[in-house]
């Protein structure tokens, strides 16, 4: 194995945050690794963080955070991609391999609310900041009423907005809060019934060259086998769908050890009407049990799919 191995990540707190807790990880299942030096995180900066006044979903969606670092896994600078896997596509570039998943963290979102003002309270017309096509579509599906505006940002700007009266409301998901141990406490965490996460919300993944079995070890011996089935089927899921990044799509997966159950959403961005659906099925058949799922929502919901372009 080459020394030091060279981990990419992004740059902003939350990313390094997570490239710590992976080297940390690998350190101590690697004992061979746990001496200075020898695991390495290199900083990537991507199109995502460079362009930062315009939604995702106008610059391409997912892959926008990833691009940057999967390309210096393609040209041998780094030797692991640490991604938050909701920003990663569900098909990765030719000879990159999903080798690896860390323990998943809490992947619901949670609600800021103006003077802790719940969404049901919010009075009609009051404009909620969010980017995301998910979140849009599931906020106006219970309240119709309410007008979404845009709004990017790390956790700082966004809720610096709420507090200087811009929007009513907005979205953080949970793993940051968490992860970063923010002071800011949320007006609601919110149950997946009311707003089903993204695809893997909350799951750190481990990429790297198919073709660097080193790495592929690595990464297994750090593998949580409950997340990755997990993310395996919601990604599996994803992948089926084939919706764009303008395309409102939400995915959870649970697991008792032996089971997953797998539920899946579709929805216009207008949230004028939504599918939504479940399965079950084996641990050992999660890729299976994510296409399954996509290919019955691709049936029920062909009409939203259809109208969207996906």
């Amino acid at each position: 194995m080459r020394m030091p191995v060279k981990l990419g990540s992004r740059g902003s707190p939350l990313a390094l945050w997570q490239a710590n807790a992976a080297r940390d990880r690998i350190a101590g299942r690697w004992p061979g690794l746990a001496d200075p030096g020898c695991l390495e995180v290199v900083t990537i900066t991507t199109q995502g963080d460079r362009v930062r006044d315009r939604p995702l979903a106008e610059l391409g969606g997912k892959g926008l955070f990833t691009k940057e670092i999967d390309i210096a896994l393609l040209d041998g600078r780094i030797d692991l991609a640490v991604h938050s896997l909701k920003d990663v596509p569900s098909a990765l570039p030719d000879d990159l391999v999903l080798a690896g998943v860390l323990p998943r963290a809490d992947p619901r979102d949670t609600w800021f609310g103006r003077a802790d003002a719940a969404i049901a309270a919010l009075p009609a017309g009051t404009p909620v900041g969010t980017c995301s096509p998910r979140r849009q579509a599931q906020l106006l599906m219970r309240r119709p009423d309410l007008v979404v505006v845009p709004m990017r940002g790390n956790v700082g700007t966004r809720l610096a907005k709420l507090r200087e009266g811009l929007v009513g409301g907005t979205f953080l998901a949970k793993a940051p809060l968490d992860r970063l141990r923010l002071p800011d406490a949320p007006t609601a965490v919110l149950d997946p019934d009311e707003m089903l996460p993204a695809v893997a919300q909350g799951a750190i993944g481990l990429v790297c060259r198919a073709s660097d079995a080193a790495m592929r070890d690595l990464a297994a011996a750090v593998t949580c086998p409950d997340s990755r089935d997990c993310v395996v089927a919601e990604r599996a899921l994803l992948a089926r769908l084939g919706g764009s990044c303008h395309t409102p799509i939400a995915g959870l997966a649970v697991t008792d050890g032996a089971t997953l159950t797998l539920r899946g959403l579709v929805a216009y961005p207008d949230g004028r009407e939504a599918v939504e659906q479940r399965l079950t099925g084996p641990c050992g058949d999660a890729d299976a049990l994510g296409t399954a799922l996509g290919t019955a929502l691709r049936t029920d919901a062909a009409a939203i799919l259809d109208a969207l372009g996906a």
